[in-house]
């Protein structure tokens, strides 16, 4: 999708810090981090979200948990801890709809919901 921001960035046409890249997954750092460790990790061919993602392709979907997993280990926050999120549709806050998981880490990352 040629207005895509995740597509772009895919194409060459957008700069970014990629830190781990396969046939079928990229990731990247994340502009506005919210942890030490803040990385998006996408499948390459686009999808609106993760539903669409798991639904369409799911050895794809596999790639993008292998991306996670390699992504964490890479930026070592494997084995102290780390999370991955997975935003979808609106009320989620999702600003890209492209399916991507955030790999967050580096520090305490306290609750996962405040209410």
């Amino acid at each position: 999708m040629s207005d895509c921001l995740f597509c772009r960035i895919v194409a060459g046409e957008i700069p970014a810090t990629v830190v781990y890249e396969t046939e079928d997954v990229l990731a990247f750092r994340d502009i506005n981090p919210k942890a030490e460790v803040h990385v998006l990790v996408i499948p390459k061919e686009h999808y609106a979200d993760i539903g669409a993602l798991a639904e369409g392709d799911g050895t794809l979907a596999a790639a993008v948990l292998a991306g996670v997993a390699a992504v964490a280990r890479s930026e070592g926050v494997a084995d102290t801890g780390f999370r991955t999120i997975f935003n979808t549709g609106p009320d989620s806050g999702m600003e890209v709809p492209h399916a991507h998981a955030h790999v967050l880490g580096g520090n305490f990352l306290g609750a996962m919901v405040s209410s």
